[in-house]
């Protein structure tokens, strides 16, 4: 979902991005190495041989960071003999402070970025051309150029320098919690962003989103090639959210759900291809048979124009906009290793190994076995995301309308019953109350997203579509999964120790929860499921479903190292890339299970086009929340949830060690799989 760590992102945008006339201008001071070593020195000497690791390091930091704008060497040297704190307790006052000033901007700055994306992120009627330039102005552009200009920038990389992520592996065991506090302040200032670069990402970013959340294809004017209709006619569904979450309710439609489904599987094709005509694009005034690609309009076919790889064209201007940030990056000097030797801190090549560890498990095609079994066919390629495992699958989907519009009306009628929800699911009534009271829910113009509160007194936001008549089961769905986003952000920024640990690891960890509340949707309902043997049900779907998350995943990354390998790329180059691409994981790892080669399926995710790098997040936010899930039995499910979500933003192993006493791995898995297949 879209929350991709939206109030980190406020932060990272704030915090790297100085304001400059000329990028290439900015040139790094010629501060010689003797120089900062007599710097360090002088400082050793003042407090002594066992301060030398934090002066050392801070000091490189300082000299790394400093350009010509900053001053002299003169002045470099009057700032780190001035601005080095050596005291330890003075050294937790600092901290303290820091911690509370950067809590009011990130929180202001976030609550401002709120506002000004609002009527592109809601429904709240026609958008204007302002709006579109609102949502993509980035307020913390400039702000770094100011913490250089008044140094604070300096004396925090003096006095809290960057840790990289070898050494918080090998470190944090040890860490006390005001240490790691001080480690993700030494975060915030590693690379100097100029003004215009960030700048270019938030536009690039903001166009990306504002194309996928305005892809709509209008269902009621699909037709088949005899020209029935085969879905309601004002039934309106975003790529690919809404495409795929159709395919999955279509499994409960014995009559007319496989031709639903493969009609959409053939509109799903075309959009990968870009061979969709552009006019049936969020417009209900043609009539379009996907199968032959035929368009017709009051009865006459009608010729049209393919949408011009704009799909693609989006992934470029995003890849060209990140570029500009890697000339500017020392270490993480690629998207790649700032998404996740970065954000995520676990290493790409760890997460590609994992994945292709799972994929090539044995036991995958016993399951596909199983569900063409059920099915009574052959495996289809939508069956990716086959839905028969989970308990709502035995409910038609109308019976489930019928429940979520009548309960939920309006947005604020889901807000109104989020306390008894919560309770529901074991919290008391105060503490239901207490964490409800920090969530409001709000209309989406996209298919949804959980945005978090940027500091304590601020509210986190939930995002879902609801229509006229009322919330449909998929937007109830969708709310329950951004619920649980909710209810991480609210524990992890309310109820820990510190801001600066405020969060979670990475956005997998807060993916573990929302899926752990999404898992438990029709329980709060009130519908039990009529599944007897709902635990093997639940590790055949997981199985399953990581499967296909952790495909798109593989796709996403390896289209990231193409554009890396062929930089000079154009749309159409990139999209025949990006369709060898998905074709080869499927061969390689779904052809052994579906039976079928060749398939371009993986490649229709929309994250890949407005959320460069995030897919590999769901996958391991699936394993963590079977991980969590699995330490849950037997346990009160509230107090080991808040208990978890309160160790706050540690790197991700160490918390998953904290959190259930095991690191991340997909072997449980498969292990539990193991004993579902062999069940007598």
């Amino acid at each position: 979902m879209k929350f991709l760590i939206l109030t980190a992102m406020v932060m990272l945008t704030a915090c790297s991005a100085p304001k400059v006339k000329d990028a290439s201008s900015e040139k790094k001071a010629p501060l010689s190495e003797s120089t900062v070593k007599e710097v360090a020195d002088s400082l050793i000497t003042v407090f002594g041989e066992a301060a030398r690791p934090q002066i050392s390091k801070g000091v490189k930091q300082v000299a790394s960071l400093w350009r010509e704008s900053d001053g002299s060497e003169a002045d470099f040297r009057n700032l780190c003999k001035t601005s080095f704190v050596g005291d330890p307790a003075k050294r937790s006052m600092l901290l303290a402070k820091l911690s509370r000033y950067f809590e009011s901007i990130t929180g202001h700055f976030n609550k401002m970025t709120l506002d000004l994306r609002q009527n592109v992120d809601l429904d709240n009627g026609e958008l204007l051309e302002i709006d579109k330039i609102f949502s993509g102005y980035s307020i913390g552009a400039h702000l770094m150029d100011d913490l250089y200009a008044n140094k604070i920038a300096f004396v925090v990389a003096l006095n809290f320098p960057y840790y990289s992520l070898d050494e918080k592996e090998n470190l944090g065991k040890n860490w006390s919690r005001e240490a790691w506090a001080a480690a993700r302040l030494g975060d915030m200032f590693v690379s100097r962003i100029p003004a215009e670069v960030s700048q270019k990402v938030a536009n690039a970013e903001a166009a990306a989103d504002l194309y996928i959340a305005e892809y709509n294809i209008k269902m009621g004017s699909l037709r088949t090639e005899e020209g029935a209709s085969l879905f309601p006619e004002n039934m309106s569904l975003l790529s690919h959210w809404n495409l795929r979450d159709e395919i999955k309710a279509d499994y409960a439609d014995a009559q007319k759900g496989q031709e639903k489904q493969r009609m959409i599987y053939s509109v799903m094709q075309h959009i990968i291809r870009q061979d969709i005509p552009a006019c049936v694009i969020n417009n209900a005034s043609y009539q379009w048979k996907p199968l032959s690609n035929k368009v017709s309009k009051d009865g006459k076919e009608v010729a049209t124009t393919a949408e011009p790889d704009s799909r693609y064209q989006q992934i470029l201007n995003n890849f060209h906009a990140q570029q500009a940030v890697d000339a500017f990056e020392p270490q993480l000097n690629t998207l790649i290793k700032r998404k996740f030797s970065g954000e995520m801190e676990i290493r790409q090549e760890e997460v590609e190994q994992l994945f292709d560890h799972y994929l090539r498990s044995p036991q995958l095609v016993k399951v596909g076995q199983i569900i063409a079994k059920r099915l009574g066919r052959p495996l289809e390629p939508f069956d990716i995301w086959y839905d028969g495992f989970k308990a709502r699958s035995a409910y038609p989907q109308d019976k489930l309308n019928g429940m979520t519009t009548a309960k939920y009306p309006d947005p604020k009628a889901f807000e109104k019953d989020m306390p008894n929800l919560l309770m529901k699911l074991g919290w008391s009534k105060e503490r239901a109350a207490y964490l409800s009271e920090k969530i409001v829910v709000d209309p989406a113009r996209g298919s949804g997203h959980a945005w978090g509160a940027g500091m304590k007194g601020e509210k986190a936001h939930l995002r879902t579509r609801v229509a006229k008549t009322g919330m449909d089961y998929k937007g109830y769905n969708i709310a329950v999964h951004e619920f649980g986003h909710n209810v991480e952000q609210s524990i992890s920024m309310y109820d820990v120790d510190d801001f600066l640990m405020n969060g979670v690891p990475n956005t997998a960890f807060t993916e573990a929860l929302a899926f752990i509340f999404q898992s438990r949707d029709l329980f709060l309902l009130g519908l039990n499921g009529e599944n007897a043997d709902q635990k093997q049900l639940g590790v055949l779907d997981a199985s399953w479903t990581l499967m296909e998350i952790m495909g798109v995943g593989l796709v996403d990354m390896r289209t990231w190292k193409w554009l890396y390998e062929h930089p000079t790329a154009t749309a159409p180059e990139l999209k025949q890339a990006v369709i060898e691409i998905a074709s080869k994981v499927w061969n390689d790892y779904f052809s052994p299970v579906f039976n079928q080669k060749d398939q371009p399926i993986l490649a229709i995710y929309s994250h890949m086009i407005s959320s460069p790098l995030y897919l590999a997040a769901y996958s391991y936010g699936q394993i963590i929340e079977f991980q969590i899930e699995d330490h849950l039995v037997g346990k009160v499910f509230p107090n080991e949830i808040d208990r978890i979500y309160k160790q706050g933003r540690l790197i991700p192993q160490i918390w998953m060690e904290g959190a259930v006493g095991s690191k991340i791995s997909a072997d449980p898995i498969l292990k539990q799989l193991d004993g579902v297949l062999n069940h007598p």
